[in-house]
């Protein structure tokens, strides 16, 4: 029977059609080998970092299976809930913790008036962390704790310590991680040093993306032109998620679930299929438009340049658009960032400096890291903008901003 394109080109779930295995550089073996050996490392915690949308979720299912994975994100640990309480909820273990109760009682006075007796009632719920663990190692669960740096420092150090404990009783976890954000309460906890193994999840390579719509073209009876595939894999900005989104709509441009002969191919047709990604990522819009929006100016206008395409912006606009132009990066430094100014701006006499273009990212910074996580789509540190969420930059560069 004929695969579907949606068989086969998955964004958002295991592919099980063109998932691709690939090799570690620092040492000779694949990223499943890895993971494999270390979980099978008694007392040792497993920490994945590795850039956002890379796979990093997807290898711990491709190892596991998403039936031993109980999957947990920074965000569902709260400071006032304890570690234990929230893992036993996930699994759906009855929680038991000490709970103590006033209750005032009516009763009646000497003198016929009523008077309050207070009553202390003690239930005993108690919350048993060796329980938690024994279900898990019982049923060989595996925690997969995903986006770790999107827990409070104070919850990062309280997870740290409760793993500490706990992997030496057999509680298998993997704690997933982005590379520039702080996770220094694992990997630099002196209570875990020697007893952590760390994969690092490298980019993707052109060739590692290319084979992703080679095989599964290949899979749906497409000749695939290769300069095609050499063109998406650039613009999938080294994600495995992109990658798969520009294929499966590039499959429903031409029909090819439909049709004995898919239309033909030409490079019309794959620009139509990058914007029509891009119609998926709607909710970057209003990222996009927040922070080429600035803080706000209380009245006052602000500086304009004008680009080689007769558009006027201003500086955080030019910032956006420095960032996005080719070729895709997913990491810029304040001095890319400056050429790419220049070469926006052309024979300009006035271009923002060095440190204006610096002054211009911490703000802008700050203005993410005072919104909402969805904001929060790139990082500036050691003069350098690392780009945490690849989707935004596709936006930037194929959406519209409106």
């Amino acid at each position: 029977m004929k695969l579907r394109s949606n068989e086969v080109f998955i964004p958002g779930a295991f592919p099980r059609y063109t998932y691709i295995s690939r090799q570690s550089p620092e040492y000779d073996l694949t990223y499943e080998f890895r993971l494999t050996q270390s979980l099978n490392t008694v007392g040792f915690l497993t920490s994945i970092v590795g850039p956002s949308k890379i796979g990093k979720t997807v290898l711990c299912e491709k190892v596991l299976g998403m039936d031993k994975i109980v999957d947990l994100t920074g965000n569902d640990f709260k400071d006032t809930e304890d570690f234990w309480i929230t893992v036993a909820k996930k699994v759906g273990l009855p929680l038991e913790s000490n709970h103590s109760e006033r209750r005032i009682i009516e009763g009646q006075g000497l003198a016929g008036t009523k008077e309050g007796i207070v009553s202390s009632v003690t239930e005993s719920y108690r919350s048993n962390k060796d329980k938690v663990i024994q279900y898990f190692v019982d049923r060989d669960l595996v925690l997969v704790l995903d986006d770790f740096h999107s827990a409070s420092p104070r919850m990062q150090t309280e997870i740290a310590y409760q793993l500490k404990d706990a992997i030496r009783k057999y509680f298998r976890t993997v704690v997933i991680s982005l590379p520039h954000r702080s996770d220094d309460a694992i990997r630099k906890n002196p209570d875990l040093s020697g007893r952590l193994n760390l994969i690092n999840i490298e980019p993707w390579n052109s060739d590692e993306l290319r084979e992703i719509s080679v095989t599964g073209f290949e899979q749906l009876g497409v000749d695939l032109d290769s300069s095609f595939a050499e063109d998406m894999a650039k613009e999938s900005l080294f994600s495995p998620q992109l990658m798969q989104s520009i294929c499966l709509n590039l499959c429903l441009l031409l029909d090819i679930d439909n049709v004995a002969m898919p239309e033909k191919m030409d490079r019309s047709m794959l620009l139509k299929a990058y914007k029509m990604t891009s119609l998926n990522l709607l909710s970057y819009r209003e990222v996009a438009r927040k922070l080429r929006s600035g803080p706000n100016t209380r009245g006052q206008k602000r500086k304009s340049y004008m680009i080689n395409n007769g558009e006027q912006v201003d500086i955080y606009e030019l910032l956006l658009k420095a960032i996005a132009v080719d070729p895709p990066r997913v990491s810029l430094s304040t001095d890319e960032i400056k050429r790419r100014m220049d070469m926006m701006l052309g024979d300009a006499a006035d271009k923002p400096d060095r440190l204006k273009i610096k002054s211009t990212i911490d703000i802008v910074q700050s203005i993410m890291q005072s919104s909402e996580s969805m904001y929060q789509v790139f990082e500036y540190k050691d003069d350098e903008v690392y780009i945490l969420e690849p989707l935004f930059l596709f936006y930037l560069r194929w959406g519209t901003l409106g």
